[in-house]
């Protein structure tokens, strides 16, 4: 990753950001998961690629289904129902994919110590950014020492869990994604794609490279009104890169403060400071909750964890304008 931008430089100037104009490059887009999902590989078996793409989707679909918090019939609103009422003696039987999910949530909750928690929706669930609404005064002061990592109870090994308290809920929007583009590579893998590119909303996972030049992945500039406004781009092959913004789902409220969908547990409000975090590492799996974990922790403690992680980076766009890297990018 080293001279990382500089060589994004010559890349810009050399290829451009298209696409070669081979008829062996296939492609979808899909509005899946609240976000948008793009599927991009090359092959030139078409009929394989077609069916690479639609196996993608559908896997897409069962994600959605299997953890969405807005879908009734989901496991996870099924976890959220029966998971309180719960017991050490009679625990919640769940699917071994879920008790990986939540595995690894936990991992990077114990690793950021807190920072990271998907028990933050305990809270989070009462704003409706669409509306501009908070929480109510009452809701923080019952709600917010329910969000706690720790109140999950989970058993990996016997696929089966439990919460500490009645109001502990969960939601797995800050990981999901990341495991989904994952699930969608392997897929396409299982095809023998090798030249590929998987996203959904700010999660990518590239396969190989194109063709001999690598994958352009940009990171949205935060405050442009134009959505597709690019502020870093960056050359990458056989990775995952994940993206979280304050600009994603938020509103102003009455003070004039940005009130987004990035919670901070300790005070289930939106953390300041940072606007835009993107990371680099082999799986979306890692990737995706790293960034909330970087939003919530800050810009020097976020980098110093980073910094301690080998094979990930990341860049940070502070509220200021700078623009901050790990060290292992060097800035053009």
């Amino acid at each position: 990753m080293k001279k990382l931008f500089a060589l994004c430089i010559y890349v810009l100037s050399f290829y451009g950001l298209s696409f070669p104009a081979l008829a062996a490059w296939h492609g979808d887009t899909q509005n899946i998961m609240g976000t948008v999902i793009t599927v991009t590989l090359y092959t030139e078996d078409d009929a394989k690629g077609e069916q690479a793409i639609a196996a993608v989707m559908a896997e897409m679909h069962r994600i959605d289904q299997q953890y969405s918090p807005f879908i009734p019939t989901s496991e996870l609103s099924h976890v959220n129902e029966l998971a309180p009422k719960a017991t050490a003696e009679k625990p919640l039987p769940i699917s071994a994919e879920l008790a990986a999910i939540i595995q690894q949530a936990n991992h990077y909750s114990e690793l950021s110590g807190g920072a990271f928690d998907i028990t933050f929706a305990s809270l989070a669930r009462y704003y409706d950014y669409r509306k501009g609404l908070k929480p109510t005064d009452a809701q923080f002061k019952e709600l917010v020492p329910q969000i706690n990592y720790k109140f999950i109870h989970l058993d990996a090994k016997n696929n089966t869990v439990y919460f500490d308290h009645p109001k502990v809920y969960i939601d797995l929007g800050g990981i999901a994604k990341g495991f989904a583009v994952d699930r969608g590579a392997d897929i396409l893998r299982q095809y023998g794609i090798t030249n590929a590119n998987v996203s959904a909303g700010g999660d990518t996972r590239v396969i190989g490279d194109k063709l001999g030049k690598p994958w352009l992945v940009g990171i949205r500039n935060p405050r442009a009104e134009d959505k597709n406004a690019v502020s870093i781009t960056l050359p990458l092959d056989n990775c995952a890169i994940s993206t979280s913004g304050d600009y994603e789902r938020f509103f102003i409220d009455k003070d004039g403060q940005r009130v987004h969908h990035i919670i901070n547990p300790k005070t289930g409000k939106s953390p300041h400071g940072i606007i835009s975090v993107s990371v680099i590492g082999p799986l979306g799996f890692d990737t995706d909750p790293l960034t909330k974990t970087i939003f919530i922790m800050g810009p020097e403690k976020g980098l110093a964890l980073i910094n301690s992680l080998p094979g990930f980076d990341a860049v940070v766009i502070t509220e200021t304008g700078k623009v901050l890297y790990s060290k292992g990018l060097t800035p053009p």
